[in-house]
């Protein structure tokens, strides 16, 4: 079969959220300390303690919403222990992960003050783990109440006279797991009374999640919107690509061609996954009012050697940029359901998208994913039909290809696509239909970019910064019907410009 693809540009499917494109920061290995806070007393350049070569980063990929604090952190966190001189903060056990000093410099204050040099939102997710319910109110409270109160006069005292504007609050995390081992029904009814208390203050809105299920736990999903759905915004899912198993994951770049076919046939899994969990929630929730959040999900290999285990340090290959880029368009296909995603996690850990080493920085191939993808932020999904010729390794076959398109609010449309082959080129054959017959008279404008790597395990080092870097597409050609015939090497991602 070839790989051949309709989009009805006179077909809008919904829209892409751009929180689709979130990112997750947890209190984990050097993802804060070293990865985002340096301190304001650092040699490494930095705005009050946070590093700027970081910060640029993810500023020119227009990261639209950021989680904080965790992750299984996050219920053991205690925000009171983070604001305040920082001198003087508790100093704590980490005890997830690697058992190290936690010292609380970076709390409340220093996330918000990211998010606003960032402009995103702030995902803010409370403790119902270790936690109570006084905390987790006092904490909303704290950061979004304009008036007279202890604690708006305590967040005024220590700096901050304005409320600041929390959009997202997160309700536990993996409350079945390290968030508590609860069942169900139990953690339905913790969840209920928890957010009860999760204040509106002024004209802040929050928007309150629920601790959602583990990958295929459809019983969880079932309960949970069975018992509390009135009560919620939204509900998470957690999946992790694993190539083999927890116990032995495999090596971030060490790796065969059928660990590439393994990796990015465990990662399409995704679109089993929101397909299973949206329909239960179909079924209390047919207008979809309550949005299924995938807010932690990446790929997850062995520590790189020599490291700290309990930091989840790996690097990032092409195979990771591929995971990353399917993902995303199963998203989009998913944008009526799915209007937040947060790739785990955003610096130094898991499937990052910026690397750091001292005072030196680098991007990753699926940082390259999520810049050159950031054209669907908002953008008016169309309704695309694709055929895919099979990808078989081993006697298991997989689709080969996979396309988004959408049309921006500048009535560009884009259209981006990954070729999983890690052997074999890809021609697609696009055509567009409902096109303005101005449009075809003029001619199609097409340019494009691609990322593809020289080896399957191609990444970028602190050293070598540029072995995966994003280059022209140029193997695009119109043919006389008005069809689009684009070529993609073998392992590589393109996004296709159309005016």
């Amino acid at each position: 079969m070839a790989n051949v693809t309709v989009i009805n540009t006179d077909r809008i499917t919904g829209t892409i959220n751009r929180n689709i494109y979130g990112h997750f920061s947890e209190h984990l290995g050097r993802c804060i300390y070293e990865g985002i806070w340096v301190g304001e007393d650092s040699d490494i350049p930095n705005t009050k303690g946070i590093r700027n070569d970081v910060l640029g980063a993810l500023r020119k990929m227009n990261l639209p919403v950021l989680r904080w604090p965790g992750g299984c952190f996050a219920d053991e966190y205690h925000w009171k222990d983070g604001i305040g001189p920082r001198e003087t903060r508790k100093r704590m056990i980490n005890t997830h992960w690697g058992g190290v000093v936690e010292n609380n410099h970076f709390g409340t204050h220093e996330f918000l003050q990211l998010c606003e040099l960032l402009g995103c939102e702030p995902y803010i997710n409370g403790n119902v783990g270790s936690g109570t319910v006084q905390e987790m109110q006092e904490w909303v409270e704290y950061m979004t109440f304009d008036g007279e109160s202890p604690m708006a006069n305590e967040r005024a005292a220590n700096g901050r006279e304005e409320p600041w504007k929390v959009s997202y609050f997160g309700v536990g995390n993996e409350n079945w797991g390290c968030g508590g081992n609860m069942r169900p029904e139990y953690y339905a009814d913790l969840y209920r009374r928890f957010q009860t208390y999760v204040r509106n203050y002024g004209d802040n809105r929050i928007y309150r999640i629920a601790c959602g299920a583990s990958d295929f736990d459809y019983n969880w999903t079932e309960v949970l919107m069975r018992d509390a759905a009135r009560y919620m915004d939204g509900l998470t899912l957690h999946y992790y690509t694993i190539t083999h198993n927890w116990q032995h994951k495999g090596s971030a770049t060490e790796f065969e061609a059928s660990e590439w076919f393994e990796t990015l046939r465990k990662s399409l899994v995704m679109d089993e996954l929101i397909t299973k969990h949206s329909t239960i929630m179909d079924k209390y929730d047919p207008q979809k009012r309550i949005n299924l959040i995938v807010d932690e999900w990446g790929t997850w290999h062995d520590v790189e050697p020599g490291t700290n285990p309990g930091f989840l340090y790996q690097q990032n290959t092409m195979r990771d940029a591929l995971v990353a880029a399917a993902t995303l368009h199963i998203f989009h296909n998913h944008c009526d359901r799915v209007r937040m995603a947060n790739i785990a996690q955003t610096v130094n850990v898991l499937q990052s998208v910026v690397l750091t080493e001292g005072a030196k920085m680098t991007l990753t191939p699926t940082y390259h994913v999520f810049d050159m993808f950031q054209v669907h932020h908002d953008a008016e999904a169309l309704d695309t039909r694709h055929e895919s010729a099979d990808y078989t390794v081993g006697g298991a076959s997989i689709p080969q290809t996979s396309v988004s398109a959408s049309r921006g609010k500048d009535g560009q449309i884009h259209v981006s696509m990954c070729n999983l082959s890690h052997d074999e080129p890809a021609s697609i054959k696009l055509e567009l239909r409902g096109l303005s017959a101005n449009q075809l008279r003029q001619g199609l404008q097409l340019s494009g970019t691609l990322l593809q790597g020289s080896a399957l395990n191609a990444h970028n080092t602190v050293d070598e910064p540029e072995q995966v870097a994003p280059s022209e597409l140029t193997a695009i050609e119109q043919n006389t019907d008005g069809t689009i015939a684009v070529t993609l090497p073998p392992a590589s991602v393109a996004v296709l410009r159309v005016g």
